[in-house]
Order: structure tokens, then sequence, then C-alpha cells
């Protein structure tokens, strides 16, 4: 996942996030540019996955 990836897209995969797990909130799922590696960090732990399972979720999306 590139930093254009996030910039580009976000929105419309944190919204099938936020589908697909109901415990994922707003903030969970807050991107800020430059802020990639704490919202993998959050993702990982509110999910109990790791950042390779968490990277393939996002890019199953």
């Amino acid at each position: 996942m590139s930093k254009d990836f996030f910039q580009g897209k976000w929105t419309e995969i944190s919204g099938k996030l936020k589908q697909k797990y109901a415990e994922l909130n707003d903030d969970d799922l807050q991107y800020q540019e430059g802020q990639e590696e704490e919202l993998m960090g959050r993702l990982q732990k509110k999910l109990g996955k790791g950042k390779e399972e968490v990277k393939k979720i996002i890019d199953e999306l």
C-alpha cells in the first residue's frame, strides 16, 4: 500500500471496513497524511491481527 493509495481510496476502503468489522469506528479509521503506520497499528490492535493480515484485508477490499 502506498501513500497515494491511502490518499485516493481511503474513504471508500474505510466504509467497507466498517461494514465488514462492526467493532471499527470513525476514530479507528481516521486517516491523516503521513500517519499510515499509525493507522495500520490501530487496525492491528482493534482487529487482533498482524500487519500482513491487515494489509491483505485492505487489499482484498
